[in-house]
């Protein structure tokens, strides 16, 4: 594969690589690497682990950032400002060459929308920037739907040695379309909800708290948990009508917090704790957290409401 003609333009350029087994994979990225270090780029690589392995063991560089995007990104919203900014802002003035591969065969169903709306928000959290993030697609298992989205997602679409622009770019709508309401808990051990105000942020860490001791959650965890639910709340409390309720439980594979609050204008801006935080800003940070330390965060807006899902994955389900 050329990339001289698909990368030649634009500051920023966003393409989806459709592939269909290692061999479609290799011929593509290997090449994509190799020009970045060619053309002293800073390279890095977020793949998931057999990928990973794959290409690392073909390119055989140092110099080039690898990471396991199972990991790195399990929670979409945690790429942006975790893994492909983190990346960029280490390399100020020089063009940032990335592969990132957020969308694989094992995604739940839960996970989807939010790595389909991460899609669609790396052309705004990137716009005017100069780099470069490939995202591969497997074409023999994902699903229709992924691939389609893919071309909405894309504004440049690569498969073998052909290159051509998205006759269906539109990321906009993709966010939208995935600002679904959330899916009720179903046959699961579910705890009473509670509301909160600004004087009981410490009880409702403690009610999270106990509920993840329960679930089996390691002490270092249920850290977390507090952390988690503590600046969600005071989200809901800083932008909303200064009250929320908080709901939970337990799923075979997760247990599950979830906040709602009204607020003025019901909305939420799509890239809120995706961004990285300016070193000097004081405030502003408590969505990054909250996508740093869970497993997986959902929202809905609905015009009148706001609402955050969290998950964090059970021991025994880490262990499968």
């Amino acid at each position: 594969m050329d990339w001289h003609g698909p990368l030649d333009g634009d500051a920023f350029t966003h393409p989806a690589l459709f592939y269909r087994d290692h061999t479609d994979y290799l011929a593509a990225t290997v090449p994509f690497v190799r020009a970045g270090l060619d053309n002293g780029e800073p390279v890095a690589v977020a793949v998931p682990g057999p990928n990973l392995t794959a290409l690392k063991d073909a390119v055989h560089d140092d110099g080039v950032l690898w990471l396991d995007m199972t990991e790195a990104g399990r929670n979409p919203g945690r790429i942006i400002p975790g893994v492909l900014r983190a990346f960029a802002d280490q390399h100020p003035g020089r063009r940032a060459r990335i592969i990132g591969e957020p969308i694989w065969a094992g995604r739940s169903d839960d996970e989807y929308p939010a790595c389909a709306q991460h899609e669609a928000l790396i052309n705004a959290a990137f716009r005017g920037r100069d780099a470069t993030i490939l995202c591969p697609y497997d074409s023999s298992r994902l699903s229709e739907t992924a691939l389609a989205d893919a071309t909405a997602t894309h504004p440049l679409l690569v498969e073998g040695d052909r290159w051509w622009t998205s006759p269906h770019y539109a990321p906009g709508q993709i966010v939208d379309t995935y600002n679904q309401p959330l899916p009720q808990p179903g046959e699961v051990a579910t705890y009473p909800a509670t509301w909160f105000t600004p004087h009981t942020l410490t009880d409702i860490r403690q009610w999270a708290v106990g509920h993840a001791a329960r679930a089996g959650l390691s002490p270092d965890r249920q850290d977390d948990v507090a952390i988690v639910v503590s600046e969600l709340a005071t989200n809901c409390i800083d932008h909303g009508d200064t009250t929320g309720a908080l709901a939970g439980w337990t799923t075979a594979d997760s247990l599950v917090f979830q906040t709602s609050n009204h607020t003025p204008s019901g909305r939420l801006d799509p890239l809120a704790g995706r961004l990285p935080a300016p070193d000097h800003q004081r405030r502003g940070r408590g969505l990054l957290m909250v996508n740093e330390l869970a497993d997986l965060v959902r929202t809905h807006t609905d015009g009148t409401q706001v609402t955050f899902r969290v998950h964090f994955t059970l021991p025994e389900a880490q262990a499968r």
